[in-house]
């Protein structure tokens, strides 16, 4: 079959891409809490206690009776006696009188009859047992209540959440010490091309090597994927065929990074087609770099043709992948990085495409500035010395020198 290359906007495609995919994720595992950062819940969390769990003062100072205390100022203080000190780590064995006082540390247990806490700063000793307070405090005044932070039985995480250190520290806080996240997709790399050799090898006259399926097994792994790269396949139909059957039944997402000429790409695009409907939804977008990329849908799981040329078949895993990963874990993908700079040149676009340049970020007298590096896509390291990208839009022609762009920070 002869696939004509018919370009689909980027955001159309996505769109279309993720409409055929059943609304499914993978399964779920359960992990110690403290080994799942960066992971996605699979379940709600619900609060097992309060917390905190005791009130607790938030100064060091004298746990008192608000009542105690009224009408106290530097001119006219109340005193009150101090009947010891309320340890750390140990429950309060003092009960608060009317006129009496304790000292109390920061984060520390309020006794029993007290209802605030003076700040050491707002007293004044007395000899060895007493205190002048010189400023009222109301009921409840440096004082965290039972529950301030979370209610018994409150929903603290919803599904779908990514785990970041601070998740991980309040379930911790809470004493969750398992929870329920989704499998890591599972992703099979197939790298197709007679002109391929591994990375191990020295490449002759018409060889390359193969740092496809490792970028991309890269991108899979930050993205909370487990890549299984094939390794090389021939540019033979009925060989990259029978492994991409396999390849597919035995994973949540499959990419074929196919050589450039057009052979290979319909060759992909009829692979493709073979493994099962929809079949293919997208042939060519319009992004440069990575036009020939194509999408499809094969027994409900997502299959995307990726470019031979480094840059694009990064720049169209960044784009499709990398959304398809976070969908099957049930999660939105991470919000890009953005940050503002100056254009330090002119950045001209081809008509019909949406482009996107890596870029350099110079500080020059307080100023950021973004200095464009061009270059083909198969010069990987013209990517490896950008510390971002900028977008041209589709339908724009180019950006002028000095303009105001957002950098999107590459990860």
């Amino acid at each position: 079959m002869k696939s004509l290359l018919t370009l689909t906007p980027r955001e159309d495609a996505l769109a279309k891409l993720l409409a055929a995919l059943p609304d499914r994720r993978t399964a779920a595992e359960t992990l110690a809490t403290g080994e799942a950062l960066g992971r996605v819940l699979a379940e709600a969390v619900t609060a097992p206690h309060a917390m905190p769990h005791f009130a607790r003062s938030t100064v060091d100072g004298y746990a008192v009776r608000a009542a105690d205390t009224v009408g106290a100022s530097e001119s006219l203080p109340a005193y009150l006696r101090v009947i010891g000190e309320l340890r750390m780590g140990r429950p309060p064995t003092l009960t608060v009188g009317a006129g009496e006082t304790a000292v109390i540390h920061t984060g520390g247990a309020l006794p029993d009859g007290a209802d605030a806490v003076v700040m050491l700063e707002r007293t004044q000793s007395v000899g060895t047992d007493e205190i002048e307070v010189l400023r009222a405090v109301a009921v409840g005044e440096n004082v965290i209540p039972v529950g301030e932070d979370v209610r018994a039985g409150e929903q603290v995480l919803p599904a779908g959440r990514v785990l970041r250190p601070q998740e991980i520290g309040g379930l911790l806080g809470l004493g969750v010490m398992r929870v329920s996240v989704s499998r890591k997709p599972r992703v099979s790399i197939l790298a197709t091309g007679d002109e391929l050799v591994p990375p191990t090898e020295m490449p002759g006259l018409n060889q390359v090597r193969d740092l496809n399926s490792g970028a991309l097994a890269a991108l899979v792994r930050a993205n909370n994927g487990e890549p299984h790269p094939w390794g090389i396949l021939p540019d033979d139909a009925a060989k990259l065929s029978a492994a991409a059957q396999v390849a597919l039944e035995e994973s949540d997402v499959l990419l074929i990074s196919a050589g450039s000429s057009l052979s290979a790409r319909d060759m992909t695009a009829t692979i493709i087609h073979q493994l099962g409907r929809p079949g293919v939804l997208v042939h060519g977008v319009t992004i440069r770099p990575g036009k020939p990329t194509i999408l499809g849908v094969c027994r409900g799981k997502p299959v995307i043709g990726l470019p031979g040329n480094p840059i694009s078949s990064l720049s169209a895993a960044r784009l499709f992948v990398v959304p398809l990963l976070w969908r099957l874990q049930g999660a939105p993908p991470p919000l890009p990085c953005l940050v503002r700079a100056t254009l330090a040149e002119n950045v001209p676009a081809g008509p019909g495409r949406e482009t996107f340049v890596p870029v350099r970020l110079e500080r020059r007298d307080g100023q950021l500035w973004a200095v464009p590096i061009f270059g083909e896509s198969n010069l990987i390291f013209k990517l490896v010395a950008g510390e971002g990208l900028i977008r041209i839009p589709l339908g724009a022609t180019g950006l002028l020198q000095g303009t105001t762009v957002d950098v999107e920070l590459l990860r």
